[in-house]
């Protein structure tokens, strides 16, 4: 299975090509215009996304399926999300402190696929107010054990395997291979 990852464009039109792929994966700070451009323009038939610390709090129009704290089965994978970041500023949209993102994931299900705006603590983030990991998501990668989870947020492009999971940061948009 192909995946489409975008995180923290900030164009609002797509500039990442054409081609095919079976999912799109949005991971925040991606206006719902490109992200529906780039599913047109590589053809996914499956839209998810979460919501990242620059979005609006409205609701991602159709066909786009917002994955905060659910989850989804398709083509033999599950998928699960988680919005937000660390709550760093006294308001705004889609900020968490540690002790709610561990109580959202404690019982959380196990899924193959992962997405959240954020980073797990200490794995890509950066050791500012801003861009600090959630522990709650190192917590969920223990107990339930991803396959991949893919986080944006931190403007990197990196990946680390964090015990059995491959943790995948993504800054603008790349193509990642899955098997079911």
């Amino acid at each position: 299975m192909k995946l489409l990852v975008l995180a923290d464009i900030d164009d609002f039109r797509w500039l990442g090509g054409n081609g095919r792929a079976d999912v799109l994966l949005a991971l925040g700070d991606v206006a719902d215009a490109v992200i529906l451009q780039a599913a047109e323009a590589w053809h996914c038939p499956a839209v998810l996304a979460v919501k990242g610390n620059h979005d609006a709090d409205t609701p991602f129009p159709a066909p786009i399926v917002d994955l905060h704290l659910r989850t989804i089965d398709l083509g033999g994978l599950s998928f699960g999300g988680l919005n937000g970041c660390l709550q760093y500023k006294p308001r705004g949209f889609f900020l968490y402190e540690q002790e709610e993102i561990e109580a959202y994931l404690q019982t959380f299900p196990a899924v193959n696929i992962f997405i959240s705006h954020n980073s797990p603590r200490r794995v890509h983030d950066r050791e500012d107010e801003i861009h600090t990991g959630f522990s709650g998501l190192n917590h969920y990668i223990e107990r339930a054990a991803p396959r991949l989870l893919l986080h944006g947020h931190q403007h990197r492009n990196c990946e680390t395997a964090v015990k059995r999971t491959r943790v995948v940061g993504c800054f603008g948009w790349r193509a990642i291979e899955i098997r079911p």
